[in-house]
């Protein structure tokens, strides 16, 4: 019998210190290498898009690969990209965790337009009350001292 899954995940992480170093008019060429990097994973991107300080990726895992060692995969290889290309001059890397949050199928079109519309979602919040309504809207319990 074959493997088939579906499952949506929202994978957000941040710059270290939640620094604003990621500037936008390099934004593009950072997300065009994310998506090789979950290509070579054999993953699905859907939508990836972020601000200054984190950032959004909306995909579908494939079943070979665990979630902690994709994530794992993009920062590191990310991150070495960045700094080796001088993308981003003041990026000192990426945070310590991450925040992946599961969806159906057919919340899709919401959640691809939700991370479309980063720039402007983050005129009126932070990334932390973002964050936090997301982990509420999950059901996850959190520490407030481990968020930044």
């Amino acid at each position: 019998m074959s493997t088939y899954t579906q499952i949506l995940y929202q994978i957000i992480f941040g710059t270290y210190r939640h620094e604003r170093t990621m500037s936008s008019e390099n934004r593009t060429a950072l997300y065009k290498y994310i998506s090789g990097i979950l290509k070579n994973h054999k993953c699905h991107l859907y939508q990836i898009n972020g601000v200054e300080n984190h950032l959004h990726i909306v995909t579908h895992l494939h079943p070979s690969i665990a979630l902690a060692d994709l994530v794992k995969d993009i920062k590191l290889a990310s991150s070495k990209w960045i700094k080796e290309n001088k993308i981003f001059s003041q990026f000192n890397g990426w945070q310590d965790g991450y925040g992946a949050f599961t969806y159906t199928v057919k919340e899709k079109d919401r959640l691809i337009a939700y991370v479309q519309n980063q720039v402007e979602h983050h005129r009126k919040k932070t990334f932390k009350e973002e964050y936090i309504e997301l982990l509420k809207e999950h059901g996850i319990e959190y520490d407030e001292k481990y968020l930044l």
